[in-house]
């Protein structure tokens, strides 16, 4: 087994993030032991006690659990966690470029699917959210490549696209 280059904080406000670095070396066993933990602790939180404005808890572990599913191939589990994962109390409070950065992975997720219009939604609801996370980041702008070369190019991301300077 390979060893993850990126693992290593010891810090618990960093396991989930550990967890998204594991998923990503391919290591999908030890990044759902390392949510498990992350949300262990999270649960021992007081409703949205974050007084160190970690933005750490319930609510960011279920974030990690969406984008670990969609790293390992799982788009449909990962977009089932995502509807649920929205609605919950702590999602509005998490910082709006958190939000907007999650909502540009979870347009990739749609579109492992084959889902441009959901792909296009999150696109849109993360630049109505968070505009320098989805107009700036290199990643959201190959997403919004892929989005606007569907036929025809669902409307908000068109826009994006223009934005952005991927059309004219």
């Amino acid at each position: 087994m390979q060893i993850c280059p990126y693992l290593g904080g010891k810090d618990w406000r960093t396991k989930w993030e550990d967890a998204l670095a594991s998923a990503g070396c391919g290591e999908h066993r030890r990044a759902d032991e390392l949510i498990d933990r992350a949300a262990g602790i999270a649960a021992s939180l007081r409703g949205y006690d974050d007084t160190h404005r970690t933005s750490f808890g319930p609510v960011a572990v279920e974030l990690a659990r969406v984008l670990v599913s969609a790293q390992r191939g799982d788009a449909a589990e990962a977009l089932r966690r995502h509807s649920a994962v929205v609605r919950r109390e702590g999602w509005r409070r998490l910082p709006a470029e958190y939000r907007g950065a999650y909502l540009v992975d979870v347009a990739r997720a749609y579109l492992q699917l084959g889902d441009v219009r959901g792909a296009a939604r999150a696109l849109v609801d993360a630049d109505s959210v968070a505009p320098a996370e989805v107009r700036c980041r290199p990643l959201a702008r190959t997403v919004i490549a892929d989005v606007a070369r569907a036929q025809p190019a669902p409307a908000g991301v068109a826009r994006l696209a223009t934005l952005v300077g991927l059309t004219r």
